[in-house]
């Protein structure tokens, strides 16, 4: 007569430490897209297509003698060929 003897797969050693793969990647996953979805920083909120108003007010609260020596500078670089020619 045969003797049939058993060994059990659910032993402490054979057990994984850790999540699954497939888990850890479906964890990571939802990590990212909840990352990604919720990020509070929107750079699309925050860009600029030129000087703004506080540029604006800067520049007209600049002296008299000041507005005139750039209005001066302004002037002459308008009339210098440029030196793309």
């Amino acid at each position: 007569m045969a003797t049939i003897t058993s060994a059990s797969f659910s032993s402490p050693t054979l057990r994984r430490a850790g999540p699954t793969k497939s888990a850890t990647g479906i964890r990571d996953f939802w990590h990212q897209l909840f990352a990604r979805t919720f990020h509070p920083y929107r750079p699309e909120l925050h860009y600029m297509r030129g000087p703004g108003p506080a540029c604006r007010a800067k520049q007209m609260a600049l002296s008299p003698a000041v507005q005139s020596m750039l209005a001066g500078i302004q002037t002459a670089k308008a009339r210098e060929p440029s030196a793309r020619s």
